[in-house]
């Protein structure tokens, strides 16, 4: 573990599952020298089809330290406008100031034009779109890093069909993360979008992994490993003149 304010600081949103993609990201900045604080909400696995993951915190927080990180974990319901500030200052308070602001966090429930309810409807766009704001906003007024040193990543998707509310949520993120890298400029921070394509990460059932196979040109599925490696370039002082993109990480998915 590290002395605070010996590594650059991330902020890392939706790290709940160790198979998650937050949790793979996670770990490819902690080797790759970043202090980590990362938030979850067990509440929201609870009620997805793979549960909640019982030890998954602590385990993501070992880990991450035996990777030289010193590390936060943050439980926070970003349904709630008050939570990016809750998060930040947590994450402060015992890291320093966050440098990296990577969102992977999402709601994410299946539903078409025709059987979707408000309620979820409000759901997703809080969640997916203006908590994306608000940490945006968050991170922006507390940065204080050297100029050109600052990095926003948000992970996004293109599916809509029979998603509806997640698939137009998170085209709103889009917009989002995509402007704060015009309108933080004064700042230095860069702004980009990763899309990653399917990966399995615990919810596709048999039909849509052979669906995925026969759809990628590499004749594999993609792992939360390969979505690390382009957020940790993103994320690195190699990677600042990426900026203002929407990047496919998807291996060529069709």
């Amino acid at each position: 573990m590290s002395e605070p304010g010996a590594r650059p600081v991330v902020l890392v949103t939706g790290v709940g599952r160790t198979v998650g993609i937050g949790a793979g990201i996670a770990r490819q900045l902690a080797a790759s020298g970043w202090d980590i604080a990362f938030s979850y909400w067990t509440a929201y696995d609870d009620r997805m089809q793979w549960g909640v993951q019982t030890g998954a915190t602590d385990e993501i927080v070992k880990e991450l330290s035996e990777l030289g990180a010193t590390v936060v974990p943050i439980e926070a319901d970003l349904v709630d406008p008050a939570a990016p500030e809750q998060i930040f200052a947590a994450a402060e308070e015992q890291l320093g100031n966050v440098t990296a602001l990577v969102m992977c966090h999402c709601e994410s429930v299946d539903s078409s034009i025709l059987d979707t309810t408000v309620e979820s409807f409000d759901r997703h766009f809080a969640v997916n779109a203006r908590a994306t704001w608000l940490l945006i906003r968050e991170f922006a007024q507390r940065f204080t890093g050297a100029y050109g040193t600052g990095r926003i990543v948000a992970l996004t998707s293109d599916h809509t069909v029979h998603n509806l509310p997640y698939g137009a949520s998170k085209g709103a993120l889009d917009r989002i993360t995509l402007a704060a890298a015009q309108e933080l400029s004064e700042l230095g921070v860069t702004a980009n979008v990763v899309n990653p394509g399917p990966i399995d990460t615990g919810w596709m059932t048999n039909e849509v992994r052979d669906a995925c196979l026969e759809q990628t040109p590499l004749g594999r599925l993609g792992t939360p490993q390969d979505t690390a490696h382009l957020v940790d370039f993103l994320c690195s002082s190699n990677g600042q003149w990426v900026n203002g993109q929407l990047l496919k990480s998807n291996g060529g998915s069709a």
